[in-house]
Parts: structure tokens; C-alpha cells; sequence
């Protein structure tokens, strides 16, 4: 029998993988469990999230649920986990389908979020005119860029413009560019 309240994270994957509505119950409460045993809090949701049973389009339901009703701590997770999500390993990987948590994450003011958001999951989905505003959005709010996945494989010449402009309206009313402009720009003359 599974208990009602589980105490360990065991207990919570099972209960999850039998019957993954009670994840909403799980979820807030596995940093809490995580930090009782030892572990990463982030690693013990994403557990949580990989032990949702079913077809991708379920599981990104289950996923999308608990993204809306997390705060902050818990959106992150969710943004940190999409990469195993769409592990190629797993019997159906969730593909594309997450995007649309990837793009409300980047419409946030969250900084934490932003950075989640631009992690290996949207540098293999995030289509390029939203990926390079992302970029932007990671120059403009002060986000290291060396946290934006996929960075120099993706940085092209249309990303090189829009970060020169960026710079010459920076300069043009007398602020600082930011040092990660520059290193943009060295990507992306490098992939040249």
C-alpha cells in the first residue's frame, strides 16, 4: 500500500509514478524532503517530473500544471528539468511541446527564470528570432551569457547586429555596454 504521506523521496516517485496527481502535493514539498536526506532539491523535482507516467503530451499537461501553480523556486525546476525530459532515451521524449513554458519563463522579470530558460532544452527547440531576443534579454538584464546553452553553436550574424545595436543605443545615451556584449560578438564572428 502507498502511504498517504510519504517521508521519502522513494515513497514520493512511487506514489507519483502510480498516480501522478499527487505530484502537486509532492512537488512544493521535494526541496524540503531533498534537503532532510542530503540531496539537490532541483534534482529531486525533476525526479518527480521524469517519474510521470505516460505519453508526452500527458506528461508536458502534468509538467505545464505544476509549472502554473510553482513559485519561483518550483518554475525553476521545471525549466531545469526539460532537458531530461526530452532525453531521446526516454520511450516518448517531450520534443517541442514544452515550449511554451520556455517562452513565459523568458517574458518574466525573474532573472533565476530567464536563466533556466535558456538552458539546453531551448537551445535545441527555441526557434532564432526568440532564441536571439533571449540573448538580448540576457544582455539587458545583466544574466552572465556564459549560462546561455548553446551559445556559441548558435550566435550568427543577425545576432552580432542586434547586439551592435544594442551597444550603439547603450552608448548613445551614455550607459555602459555590458562585457558579455563583447563576448557575443566574439561568437559570433566566430562562427562566421
Amino acid at each position: 500500500m502507498t502511504p498517504t504521506n510519504p517521508t521519502t523521496s522513494t515513497d514520493a516517485l512511487a506514489e507519483v509514478a502510480s498516480d501522478p496527481d499527487t505530484i502537486d502535493r509532492h512537488f512544493p514539498a521535494a526541496a524540503r524532503t531533498a534537503a532532510r536526506e542530503g540531496r539537490d532539491g532541483d534534482a529531486a523535482r525533476e525526479a518527480l517530473l521524469l517519474a510521470v507516467p505516460g505519453p508526452a503530451a500527458y506528461v508536458v499537461d502534468v509538467v505545464r500544471r505544476v509549472y502554473d501553480h510553482g513559485d519561483a523556486a518550483e518554475r525553476r525546476a521545471v525549466l531545469l528539468a526539460l532537458p531530461a525530459l526530452d532525453d531521446p532515451d526516454r520511450p516518448d521524449p517531450i520534443g517541442d511541446t514544452a515550449l511554451p513554458i520556455v517562452r513565459d519563463a523568458l517574458r518574466t522579470n525573474d532573472t533565476r527564470l530567464v536563466a533556466a530558460a535558456l538552458g539546453p532544452y531551448a537551445a535545441a527547440h527555441l526557434d532564432d528570432d526568440a532564441w536571439r531576443q533571449a540573448v538580448l534579454k540576457v544582455l539587458f538584464t545583466g544574466i552572465p551569457v556564459e549560462q546561455v546553452a548553446g551559445l556559441g553553436d548558435r550566435a550568427d550574424d543577425e545576432l552580432a547586429r542586434m547586439v551592435r545595436d544594442y551597444a550603439a543605443e547603450r552608448e548613445a545615451a551614455g550607459r555602459d555596454v555590458p562585457p558579455d556584449a563583447r563576448t557575443v560578438l566574439a561568437l559570433a564572428h566566430r562562427a562566421d
